[in-house]
This record gives C-alpha cells, structure tokens and sequence, in this order.
C-alpha cells in the first residue's frame, strides 16, 4: 500500500466512524437538502465540490500526506460546536458541528499543505449546513415595504399591514415563500464560487458577492410588485398565474444571467488559471514523533463529544401533575366567541389553554406548553412553533412593540381578522421572550446541571377584544409572565 492509499484510507476510516457517530445530524441535513425549496441547491453542491477537488488531484499529488496533530484542535472545537447544538436544541450548530469534523478529519489525515491546497472546496462545504431561514419575516416586511413605496410612486393606492398589502385589486400577502430566502441562500452559494472561479482579487469577490446578493433582494421585491400591477391591469387571478409561471427557477435563472452580464467586464482571472499554485504552499514540519498517535487520539475527539451528548440529552423533570393557570383578580373564566386559534407546542408533555375575560368586554386566551425536557421535536423555541401554526389559517403579519419582554407579534387571519400575540420562554429558571437567551438559558441548563424543564407561555387577544392592551391589563393583573409561570411549574 502506498502513502497516499494509507493516508487516503485513514481519511475514509475516520470520516465513516464520524458519520456513524452523528448519523441523525447527517440524516437531517440530507433530509433538509432534499425536501426545502430552499436548500434544494445543495443536491447540487455536493457534485460542485467533488469537481473542485478533481481540479486538484494532479497537482496536489506529488506532496506528501502526513498525519497532522495540530487539527486534533479543530476537531475539539468541532466537537464543541456539535455539543452545544445538541445541548440548546439547535439543529444549525450540530449540522456545523459535523461539517467542521469531516474537514478536521481531512486535516489530520492529509495535513497542512494539502488542506491549504484543498482550502476552497473545505470552506465551500460550509454552505452545505443549512441556514439562513431565521431571514424569513426580514425579508417579507422589506419586500412589503418596497412594493408599497413602488405601488405608490405609480399612482396605485395601497395599505400595508404587516406582511400584507390592500390595492383595490384584493388582498395580498407577502408570503414565507415569496420573501426570496431560497433564491438569497442559493444566490450566496452560486456567488460564491462564480467569484472564485471568475476573480482573483479579493474585492472584486467580495463586491462582486455582496452586489448579486443585493441583486436578488430587490429583484424578489419588484416581481412582487410587478404581481401588484398585474394585478391592477388584468385581475388578481391573472395576475397570481402569470407570477406562479414566472417565479422559480426560471426567475433565478434570469437574476443570475443580469448579475453575470454586468460583471463580465471585471473578470480577471484567465479561464486556463490552475486550481492551486502548490509552489506557494510553503515547506510544512511533518511532527514525525506524533503521527503514529494522532490517528487514535482523531479516532477518540467525536467518541468523546458524542458520549458527553448522549448524557446531557438524557436529562429530563417531571412537571407538576396538573399546570394551572389561575384567573386574576377581574377577571374571570369564560367561552368567549371569535376566531378559532391554537398554537402549536409539537412534543411538549402538557397542554393548557383557557380564556378569560373582564368588564370591559376584553377576551385574552392563555396557552401553555410544558416540556421536561428539551430534545429534537420537542422544542420551546423552533420553526413552526408558538403562536402562528402553520398548518392553521392564521399567519404572521408584524412585530409589535414587547410587552414585559415578552416577544409580541400581529396575527392575521383571512377576513380579516387581527390577534395579537405575546410569547415567553421559560427554561431553567429564566423568563424571556428573545428566542436566542432561551437558547443560551438551555444550553447553560443542559451543560451545567440546570432545571431542563421548559414551558411556552402565550398570551393573545383579537384585536376587537382587547388586542395588546387586553393582554397588557391580564398580565398586570397577574403579577407579571414570571409569577404566572411559577405559578405553572409548582407542585400541588
């Protein structure tokens, strides 16, 4: 056997014990790439990055492979970065965390040199994780806003609530999958090697990457704006044919033609350019005394973290038989008509929901989820969880002013009809309504020894019932979110 088959098997060996370690994190990655529109450019990136490694071989071959110590400390902090997804519940650094390993096995069993002359494609792999999604309700009220300020610039007259837009012609939202994530990641991805492979100066990558990103934005907001108008001229229903043809691929297609035409003339790097210039990696120490350890001791780094995973996701507190929720001075139990509305708590171990009312003829619905633990699927703070339920008619239309901290946003249900919404996350002990501190509050309960309960507090109001001021009278009423949820978690 040669070195380079030696070296090559390592990398196979250790990279197979990896995915076997952390096959779920891979499995959801694959799954991800294969079912969201959003990330379905990854099926394709995965062949993009073989090929950019084909353009290596031949000139990577006469180096010589060596076992590398020094990526024992990428795989650590890889390891680290897995277990931190896995210990606050977050899907995004546990598929990092996976990532990072597969390069840190590249490095320890390839070494230096070889990972300088492979430095693209590795960094290149870091698209493949995932991410971007927490962009979604940005883009839709920025898209909103400029299709408004455009409707209004043309004479049409235009309302917007939220994520929705009144004309004459109907009603229109700006939906999640019309916000353009989808095109803005795959965008990213596309950019970024055009950029390599088209520039050799570094401004001219980064100006030419941050420019098709900007590119895509506004080109999403004027097709909705362009539905708007069509709208106007021939019928709302035309018009929602004409974008259904229009938008997709097809759409991205001609985005990425406009950005590749305009910087067409900047382009200096010479299509016959090589891969790598393996004159330039430099003269790399082989730590011949170390190698025959570093192998085991790569082998040992993700048996470590995943062990450690295995015993912080275990952890689990049973949550008081019956949660109450207990009606506040003035208020008092009722079955007040309306809208119907639920939120959505997937995997919790208790559901409440009751609703009151006051004097004032004002209606608040208080709903918990209670979980004794936090696992995948089971998460206080994840998509597609809390007040708007996507499977229901209820969507998300704006951010609203919080409420004791609490993170407070307008619901919107065809009619129209308006709810307003504010939700608290408690976990090991902490009260917020910021998504990331219940994150960290978890991570820290998890890792440390903390309570690794965990309960949803919603309350909400429809407009006509009180809207933001009900729930602000209820939870005064209440002593505050943190009474209510002790009130929630003791034993009785």
């Amino acid at each position: 056997m040669t070195l380079w088959q030696r070296h090559l098997a390592a990398l196979g060996l250790l990279s197979a014990v990896i995915l076997a370690l952390f096959w779920r994190d891979a499995a959801d990655m694959a799954g991800i790439w294969w079912h969201s529109s959003t990330f379905t450019h990854c099926l394709l990136m995965v062949p993009m990055i073989g090929w950019l490694v084909a353009q290596r071989v031949a000139l990577l071959r006469p180096l010589t492979p060596v076992f590398w110590w020094p990526a024992l400390l990428w795989m650590g902090g890889a390891g680290l970065t897995w277990l931190v997804g896995e210990a606050a519940g977050v899907g995004l650094f546990r598929q990092l965390g996976l990532v990072l390993m597969l390069q840190g096995a590249v490095g320890a069993t390839l070494g230096e040199k070889l990972v300088r002359g492979l430095l693209f494609p590795l960094g290149y792999a870091l698209l493949l994780v995932p991410f971007g999604e927490e962009l979604v309700p940005l883009l839709q009220t920025f898209t909103a806003h400029i299709s408004v300020v455009l409707l209004h610039l043309s004479g049409i007259a235009a309302e917007m609530q939220g994520v929705f837009v009144t004309t004459k012609a109907g009603f229109f939202e700006v939906a999640e999958e019309c916000s353009g994530v989808n095109f803005l990641i795959a965008m990213l991805a596309y950019s970024v090697f055009a950029a390599h492979l088209c520039f050799k100066s570094w401004t001219r990558r980064f100006v030419f990457v941050a420019a098709a990103l900007a590119t895509t934005i506004l080109a999403n907001a004027l097709r909705a704006y362009g539905t708007m108008v069509a709208a106007e001229i021939w019928g709302i229903e035309a018009a929602g044919g004409i974008d259904h043809i229009f938008y997709g691929w097809i759409f991205f297609g001609l985005v990425i033609l406009l950005v590749m035409l305009v910087a067409l003339r900047w382009f200096d790097r010479p299509a016959n350019d090589t891969a790598v210039d393996v004159r330039r990696l430099g003269v790399v120490p082989r730590f011949t005394g170390a190698a025959k350890m570093v192998l085991p001791a790569t082998l040992a780094v993700p048996l470590l973290f995943a062990a450690w995973g295995l015993f912080i996701g275990g952890r689990s507190a049973p949550l008081p038989a019956t949660m109450a929720i207990e009606a506040p001075p003035g208020w008092r139990d009722t079955r007040a008509g309306g809208i119907a509305w639920a939120p959505r708590f997937d995997g919790a171990d208790q559901r409440l929901r009751r609703q009151f009312a006051n004097e004032k003829g004002q209606v608040v619905t208080v709903a918990i989820g209670g979980y004794e633990r936090q696992a995948e699927g089971r998460e206080v703070v994840a998509f597609g969880q809390g007040a708007v339920d996507l499977e229901s008619k209820w969507a998300w239309s704006a951010a609203l002013p919080a409420v004791d901290g609490a993170r407070t946003e307008r619901l919107l249900h065809p009619g129209p009809v308006l709810r307003d919404a504010a939700t608290w996350y408690v976990v090991g002990g902490t009260v917020t309504g910021n998504p990331r501190r219940a994150k960290l509050a978890g991570l820290q309960a998890r890792l440390l020894g903390g309570d690794p309960r965990a309960l949803s507090l919603i309350i909400s109001s429809e407009e006509r019932q009180g809207g933001l001021d009900a729930i602000t009278d209820f939870l005064s009423a209440s002593g505050g979110a943190k009474a209510m949820a002790d009130r929630a978690l003791k034993t009785r």
